[in-house]
């Protein structure tokens, strides 16, 4: 699990240039005209091995007209509410302005770790300039240009090292907790409930009636392990009441606090634009996938058609397609157990431990059969490879040239990883370290 961090302020100054920065992305739409941004995106980033979640907000307007920037400033508010800490950005071409008083008084009320960022500072003229963001009354400032990141670094040692510790050793000795996530109405409760034998949660045709991340114990078959029924997350733009964005914020962090995902989608809607969101929410922030496709006995079948469907989502999930998709029907009760045992079987591969004799003996003749291909003249001799201590899979590849080992490489390493120790439904990292 990690910190919260909003980055807010009136619209224009910035903000998801530096959100895109930070999470190396080009995630959030970046454009000269005020207000581009409607609605929250959500990233990872981490700096000095210290990871952080992300979220840019659209800007912060008090007393607007407008429909869309009145829910805007709702969601900021409550952004401010859910951050651990709060990067706050101004303009220095424009100064201080109304607009940056009424986001200051909301902040100065916050007991947060607040960082006044002054951007488009790009010369020794502008910096001088900046002295009069003082007048905000928020302390200390720091100058930064997020077009080409400029005094970016020093914004986030600070920032680093103002967010809580995490007690990660704790949560490691826990239960495994799976997490059931996916947009509204798509049967995620009902999943719990068949499962576990008894109407635990509340079950309506009304998409968004679960507020919460609620975890339930589920302790039969010789199974035992915490499920987590989330709220649906659904697209941005349509997240219109304030308990509903709290509920996103709720399942974005039962997702990073998870070890395994149960990612459920309605067959009748496929793997949409929301649910490929989640699937890559959850393999970014390296956790075990289960993709459950509901409601398969409302599909008209023939022949071929749930492994057509099956071809499909796996050529959206590119290029990670090695996660186990179960078909089932929770009215019907079919194939729920299979869901839950490949879940556990995803929990077993994603806390798999192979031994550096075993690694060795069996991927270096692979190697020197197919060898990095020589970069700019130079060859590339990979001679010892180990699997780190982490919680999830991450191996490092000892060799004389690691600048030169390319993607592509990488990727048939990851493969041939997958094939011989079976990674199913695993992020896999892969490091090349200077041998």
């Amino acid at each position: 699990m990690s910190n919260i961090v909003a980055i807010v302020g009136r619209p224009n100054v910035g903000k998801s240039t530096l959100f895109n920065r930070l999470i190396q992305r080009r995630e959030a739409i970046v454009d000269a005209v005020s207000g581009v941004t409607r609605d929250r995106h959500y990233g990872k980033s981490d700096w000095n091995g210290k990871e952080f979640s992300l979220i840019d907000t659209g800007g912060y307007v008090k007393g607007s007209d407008d429909v869309f920037e009145t829910e805007i400033d709702k969601q900021v508010e409550l952004a401010i509410d859910e951050a651990d800490a709060i990067i706050f950005m101004v303009d220095v071409e424009t100064g201080v302005t109304g607009m940056d008083e009424d986001v200051a008084r909301l902040l100065r009320k916050v007991n947060k770790p607040i960082f006044l960022v002054v951007n488009k500072v790009d010369n020794g003229k502008r910096n001088e300039d900046a002295v009069e963001f003082y007048a905000l009354g928020l302390g200390e400032y720091y100058t930064i240009a997020s077009i080409n990141g400029s005094g970016t670094g020093d914004l986030l040692d600070a920032l680093v090292e103002a967010l809580p510790e995490i007690e990660e050793e704790e949560e490691r000795d826990e239960l495994p907790r799976f997490a059931v996530v996916g947009r509204p109405n798509a049967g995620k409760s009902s999943f719990i409930n068949t499962l576990i034998g008894e109407e635990r949660y509340i079950v309506t045709d009304v998409a968004g009636t679960t507020r919460d991340s609620i975890d339930t114990k589920y302790n039969r078959f010789g199974f035992e392990f915490n499920l987590v029924d989330t709220a649906g997350i659904r697209r941005k733009s349509k997240v219109k009441e304030d308990l509903e964005f709290y509920s996103v914020m709720r399942s974005v962090r039962a997702i990073e606090h998870c070890d395994v995902c149960l990612v459920v989608l309605d067959a009748t809607r496929g793997f949409d634009g929301q649910v490929q969101n989640i699937f890559w929410l959850a393999q970014r922030n390296r956790k075990g996938i289960v993709i459950l496709v509901n409601k398969w006995d409302l599909i008209e079948k023939e022949t071929q058609t749930m492994k057509q469907f099956e071809t499909a989502i796996r050529k959206e999930m590119e290029p990670f397609t090695d996660v186990p998709i179960v078909f089932i029907s929770v009215l019907n009760k079919q194939r729920i157990f299979k869901a839950i045992e490949t879940a556990v079987d995803v929990y077993k591969n994603r806390t798999k431990k192979i031994k550096t004799s075993k690694l060795n003996e069996v991927l270096l003749p692979v190697i020197e059969n197919y060898p990095p291909p020589a970069y700019k003249g130079k060859f590339v001799k990979i001679k010892y490879i180990m699997q780190l201590p982490t919680p999830q899979p991450q191996f490092a590849f000892f060799c004389n040239l690691p600048q030169y080992v390319r993607d592509p490489y990488k990727r048939f390493l990851e493969n041939n990883l997958r094939e011989l120790f079976d990674f199913k439904g695993v992020p896999i990292s892969i490091y090349m370290r200077k041998k």
